[in-house]
């Protein structure tokens, strides 16, 4: 009873424009999960291949940062030129199609035809519906993207996307420095830094699976164990890395 009427309240008109409305904030909230995930699991990386080596807290810090702040500016000035690059290309085939529209208006309208008539529309109602989006520039063109090219009309803004993946991988990716930071504070409190690290990302991780799977529309504990293992393998990885040079590392 209470999913039937979660179900009524989620289709009303009122939630359905809001949802409608909703498009781009959705891309940067993939943007910070995705964002997230990195951080989490490239710091830990990093981490494990310095705690594996056996060095003290201070590099382990000073790796990791370094990695934090390269590797986060290095997502976050991708994910911008990424963007942009299809804002721009997006941009130029609105203006294809404005000039198609302008000089050619008999060929477009027989595109709407077309695509429409492929939709299962015919006869009079077909007719219709192609007469009522081309009365309206702004709605023809915004068809004419959307159905020829895929584009929807709201575009997400580049360094929006940009700051959205910076933040969450430095939110996200300092967490496995914490116990780091604490035991170059106060040496020996803590014992092992390692393991406290471990247990704060495998935390992370798993809140962050659990965000991306309900992004994606995945079953939560499959987006939670399925962060969580690409986080231990990379870590595990890493750490045998750091531990096979642990040698080379005590000869510096």
């Amino acid at each position: 009873m209470s999913h039937h009427s979660d179900h009524e309240a989620e289709h009303t008109p009122e939630a359905i424009r809001d949802r409608i409305s909703q498009g781009s904030s959705q891309d940067f909230l993939k943007d910070s999960i995705y964002g997230a995930i990195d951080g989490a699991v490239t710091t830990f990386a990093v981490v494990s291949s310095v705690a594996g080596a056996g060095l003290p807290s201070g590099i382990v810090i000073i790796m990791g940062a370094a990695n934090l702040l390269a590797d986060g500016f290095s997502m976050a000035s991708g994910n911008f030129l990424g963007t942009r690059a299809e804002n721009q290309a997006a941009a130029r085939a609105r203006r294809e199609e404005e000039h198609e529209i302008d000089f050619h208006p008999e060929g477009e309208r027989e595109e709407v035809r077309q695509i429409f008539a492929a939709k299962g529309f015919e006869g009079e109602t077909l007719e219709k519906v192609v007469e009522v989006i081309t009365a309206d520039k702004e709605r023809w063109l915004e068809t004419m993207l959307l159905e020829e090219h895929g584009i929807t009309p709201d575009r997400p803004a580049a360094w929006k996307a940009a700051l959205a993946t910076f933040f969450a991988f430095l939110i996200i990716g300092v967490i496995p420095l914490l116990a780091y930071f604490v035991d170059f504070a106060s040496p020996g409190a803590i014992g092992n830094p390692f393991l406290p690290a471990c247990i704060l990302t495998a935390i992370s991780f798993a809140v962050v699976g659990a965000l991306k799977a309900r992004v994606v529309g995945q079953r939560t504990f499959s987006g939670l164990v399925e962060t969580l293992a690409i986080g231990a393998f990379a870590s595990g990885l890493a750490y045998a890395i750091g531990y096979l040079l642990r040698p080379l590392a005590e000869n510096l």
